[in-house]
């Protein structure tokens, strides 16, 4: 079986179709260094943009592999779609699909897709699929679901032009035990240990989580900006409101709010509390927070004045932390309030800690690596690696850890696609 390898990065398709014997006979991938690792690692020439390729001068072969561009579609972006410059290599894959007629495609891309613009952006897509005599079915799956310790959902998309009655997608229904420590390194060489403003962070949250009450259920998420404010909320915006009128509030940290201007209260009050800040009253553009927001302030209030007494000696520390380190994220449950126990992610939502059961999916942004929590460090691009899979000790990986991540953040997970791909040719 021969397959070609569209928007290829580190290889995860190839490495998962070629551990079952299949042959890659063309990629593509418009990252320079990512082509060039491709090329080093697997000894195949790499062509770069797709939409400069002519479909007729494409290898034939029996398996289409692409993991398409997500930001089009992804809730993290301005999900434009198919009108997205990126969103529209679609239309390649369509093409090359149209011309050289393989038998088989797997594609992959983020779950929002099957979602986007309420389910018509890939009803269009699979129609245009099943015009090219394709019998097509999808499936969000992680690598979790197979015992690889890392959540990571993502939508995986299969055609046939054998039909699909002999296939069936990974039971999700019985996830194996993860651990995230299957795919550390015992002995980490180059391994990041976190920065003196981190730890302190982190000291800080556990002296906090120290003081409070054993019984004390926390809020997901906490969002500490709220302890002692008393800016109204509920009905309308904070901004909505004239300076004479929120005089008598407070804001973030219980700061005064008896001023003159708005310029003069902003600084006052919580970033996420300045919407519309200089047109709302000069409008009267009356505008109410959306009732996620609104939960989130009502339950952080309710925490501080039940737990006050605990909280209050930490007040003071708490608003010289970063903005996003002011908010905490516990996804541990009733397990034992000890951070040195889990998994920690420095978000821009906040800092976020988990059961090192899996990691969190990996992301194109290195501020995200997640931090093992009994080391006191940030995880390796070799272990990042294994998360997607990847054969550390025989491939190469970008040499520097912010391109590294960015890469794997981009990447598939070659054993889930080893597993997809041997139900639906393997078994086929």
């Amino acid at each position: 079986m021969k397959f070609i390898d569209l928007f290829a990065g580190l290889g995860g398709f190839h490495v998962g179709l070629t551990h079952l014997g299949f042959e890659c006979v063309f990629a593509s991938e418009i990252n320079a260094e990512l082509a060039e690792l491709y090329e080093k690692n697997f000894g195949i020439s790499v062509h770069g943009d797709i939409r400069d390729i002519k479909p007729q001068t494409i290898p034939k072969h029996d398996i289409l592999c692409a993991g398409f561009p997500c930001q089009p579609f992804s809730k993290a972006g301005q999900q434009n779609g198919l009108t997205d410059q990126r969103g529209s290599l679609f239309d390649c894959i369509v093409a090359i699909l149209k011309l050289r007629k393989p038998t088989y495609f797997i594609l992959e891309n983020v779950p929002n897709l099957l979602k986007h613009n309420r389910g018509q952006t890939w009803a269009g897509m699979r129609q245009q699929l099943e015009e090219l005599d394709y019998t097509v079915d999808e499936a969000v799956l992680s690598p979790h679901h197979i015992g690889v310790p890392q959540h990571r959902l993502r939508a995986f998309i299969v055609g046939s032009r054998k039909g699909l009655k002999h296939f069936s997608w990974i039971d999700t229904q019985t996830t194996p035990k993860t651990n995230i420590k299957t795919i550390l390194e015992k002995k980490p060489q180059n391994a990041r240990k976190l920065g003196k403003r981190e730890q302190e962070c982190l000291q800080l949250w556990q002296e906090i989580l120290d003081a409070l009450p054993s019984n004390a259920s926390l809020p997901l998420p906490l969002w500490t900006t709220e302890f002692g404010a008393t800016y109204p909320f509920e009905d309308k915006i904070p901004t909505a409101y004239s300076p004479k009128e929120l005089s008598k509030y407070k804001g973030a940290f219980g700061k005064s709010l008896c001023a003159k201007t708005f310029d003069d209260v902003l600084p006052n009050l919580p970033s996420y509390a300045r919407h519309n800040a200089h047109r709302a009253v000069r409008l009267k553009n009356v505008e109410q927070f959306p009732s996620w927001k609104r939960n989130f302030i009502r339950k952080s209030r309710r925490f501080y004045q039940a737990h006050q007494q605990a909280l209050e000696p930490f007040l003071d520390r708490l608003q010289n932390l970063h903005h996003s380190w002011q908010k905490f994220e516990w996804n541990c449950g009733t397990g034992k309030r000890d951070l040195s126990k889990y998994l920690i992610q420095f978000r821009a939502s906040g800092i976020r800690v988990k059961l090192p059961n899996y990691a969190p999916a990996l992301v194109t942004t290195s501020t995200q690596i997640p931090v093992i929590g009994w080391q006191m460090r940030y995880m390796t691009a070799k272990e990042g690696a294994r998360l997607q899979s990847l054969d550390v000790d025989s491939l190469s990986l970008p040499p520097q850890e912010n391109r590294v991540f960015q890469a794997l953040g981009n990447a598939v997970n070659a054993e889930l696609i080893q597993q997809i791909a041997q139900r639906l040719i393997l078994v086929g």
